[in-house]
């Protein structure tokens, strides 16, 4: 099949509906070209992957916001070419014809996500090898029990906020949070934590009027961050990217930094928000949840096939002249890695009932050199998040009918406008008023009967609460540098041999973040 595409600036093919006209609301664009933007994208996406797959196959033509041409990967296996082929599929936007011949202005409403920046996700090769590897370094210095705990604490407070009332909305007053709390904790800037920054954060993909003003906001708080840990390190995301060995400029920190909240914030918030929504909505969740039948981070898996937190992620650019799924893709062209329509690919998934616990082959996290490096922090927001919900309130009920949700799209991501649930009230849960603990990963002492490889060393290890930020949310503590001699508290395993009943306390009280 030969290319639907005239690449010659603002040729496409056939005339243009004039403004006002059906076809623009109908997904109707130039040539017949449907639109991967506006009402019939965002309200049925299902529905649009379905028509393009029966009109191009696994590859379809599309139009952007300003109908710009694209290509939309539909198929599972031809988006394991696209995310695992560097050498004909860059992730360096500067390659995008659209760029180059002026067709896409500076202050196009996707800017914010097709904008060259300085950060791995940009980058191919050796660059993309430097990169990368400093934020792979500095997020595997994470300690995951550390931000469970952060996750199980900020859940009860959330939950603290509405349990005497009855009802909620769990999007505004739990999904929309929960996760910008613990992002802001990590990357150790709680004190910027707020209600803009959430908005902030979700605004600047949506290829809005206001997504370059919101994209400002959360960079000048990320830069004001960088400079500070820049003149004092402290042991938290920040720090270990501005000291990482790669030596990384105070731009590329922060650009970083913006990378992982986006890609952090706005799949979990929606993560969260799609298993409670299943959870709420279909008999066979709740069942087997209440039924002891599936746990909260099976759900979870399920819902990363049925309802991915990204629906596409955009964009990947031709190297050269090439050919992907039966099309003629020309160099300079963008192409979309289309996560939610692989994920209901027929090849791989004929009956979209069937259970696929236990199968990780979901896109969700996109693949290849690329893939979203903190997936696992991602999975333990939503798992002990949902969980922490759940258990605190569990006669939670829809407090509308299903047919009356609604939701707001856009080429990167569909999440829910609102989730209104009714329960019965209860009180407020006390909050443990111990300083949390440092998010930086302990090394623990090798004993006699553990089986592990050598620790690799990673710095300081725990550290001790400081000055606290006059604005940081309570129970947040920041760290600060700890004297070498600090004895290790870490609350894994005991060092010594226990019985059963020892060590399976210890570990029911990891998995709860106790």
């Amino acid at each position: 099949m030969t290319t639907p595409f005239h690449h010659e600036p603002g040729s496409l093919p056939g005339p243009v509906p004039p403004p006002g006209c059906p076809a623009h609301s109908m997904g109707a664009g130039p040539g017949g070209l449907r639109r991967y933007y506006g009402p019939e994208a965002e309200n049925d996406p299902a529905g649009l992957y379905a028509k393009l797959r029966a009109e191009h196959g696994a590859v379809a033509p599309v139009l952007l916001h300003g109908d710009v041409p694209a290509w939309l990967v539909l198929g599972h296996s031809e988006n394991l070419h696209l995310t695992r082929t560097p050498s004909q599929f860059s992730r360096d936007s500067r390659r995008w014809r659209a760029l180059q011949d002026g067709s896409v202005a500076p202050d196009h409403p996707l800017a914010p996500i097709f904008t060259w920046q300085p950060v791995c996700a940009f980058a191919d090769g050796d660059a993309h090898e430097r990169l990368r590897g400093a934020v792979t370094d500095s997020m595997e210095r994470i300690d995951t029990r550390g931000v469970r705990r952060h996750v199980n604490r900020f859940s009860n407070r959330l939950v603290n906020d509405f349990c005497e009332k009855g009802d909620a909305e769990l999007v505004s007053q739990f999904a929309e949070h929960l996760p910008m709390m613990v992002v802001c904790a990590v990357f150790g800037m709680p004190e910027e934590y707020n209600d803009r920054m959430v908005q902030a954060a979700r605004d600047m993909i949506r290829g809005t009027q206001t997504a370059v003003e919101s994209n400002a906001y959360v960079v000048a708080a990320l830069t004001r961050l960088v400079e500070r840990r820049r003149a004092a390190p402290e042991e938290d995301l920040a720090g270990w990217l501005v000291s990482h060995p790669a030596g990384l400029t105070d731009v590329e920190v922060a650009e970083h930094l913006r990378l992982i909240l986006v890609a952090a914030y706005e799949s979990t918030a929606n993560l969260i928000a799609n298993v409670l929504r299943m959870v709420l909505t279909d008999p066979r969740f709740r069942a087997r949840l209440s039924g002891g039948h599936m746990t909260v981070p099976e759900a979870v898996e399920q819902t990363l096939w049925d309802e991915p937190p990204f629906t596409a992620v955009f964009g990947r650019w031709a190297v050269g002249d090439t050919e992907l799924g039966g099309q003629q893709i020309k160099a300079g062209d963008a192409l979309l890695v289309g996560i939610a329509a692989a994920n209901t690919d027929p090849a791989v998934r004929p009956d979209l009932a069937a259970n696929m616990e236990g199968n990780r082959a979901h896109l969700a996290f996109s693949g290849g050199p690329h893939e979203c490096p903190g997936q696992d922090i991602g999975r333990a927001i939503a798992d002990v998040g949902v969980d922490a919900l759940l258990m605190r309130l569990p006669d939670l009920e829809l407090a509308v009918d299903e047919s009356e949700l609604s939701w707001v799209g856009n080429i990167m991501s569909r999440h829910l406008v609102d989730l209104p649930v009714t329960f019965a009230p209860s009180p407020q849960q006390e909050i443990d008023a111990d300083p949390l603990t440092s998010i930086a990963a302990r090394q623990r002492a090798r004993t006699d009967w553990e089986v592990s490889s050598p620790a690799v060393p990673r710095g300081t290890g725990a550290t001790p609460a400081g000055p606290q930020p006059a604005h940081a949310p309570a129970g947040v503590r920041i760290a600060s540098p700890a004297p070498p001699e600090a004895p290790d508290e870490s609350p894994g395993l005991p060092a010594q041999r226990g019985g059963p009943t020892t060590i399976w306390q210890s570990v029911a009280r990891w998995w709860s973040g106790r």
